[in-house]
């Protein structure tokens, strides 16, 4: 049984800058929302944005994390959403 805060963990050391919010919402350690803010995502595609956070979680991804619906943003994004940066 995976935890959010690892995931949360792993992207926030995995990506410069990032602020991650993992839920898990059907309390079962493998199905996962998450949304992720990184400046590091400014200028790049929605899919390389994706696969940058998968990529984070590595090997993980489709064992021990069975499913993450992901949102991610910009710092202009995050901001325009009304997210907290902490």
């Amino acid at each position: 049984m995976f935890k959010a805060s690892e995931i949360k963990r792993l992207i926030e050391e995995s990506i410069p800058g990032s602020v991650a919010v993992i839920l898990d919402e059907a309390q079962d350690g493998e199905h996962f929302e998450g949304e992720v803010m990184s400046p590091t995502f400014t200028g790049i595609s929605l899919v390389k944005q994706h696969q940058a956070v998968y990529a984070a979680l590595g090997p993980r991804m489709g064992r021990e994390i069975h499913a993450l619906a992901l949102k991610t943003y910009t710092p202009e994004g995050w901001a325009k959403a009304g997210k907290e940066s902490r």
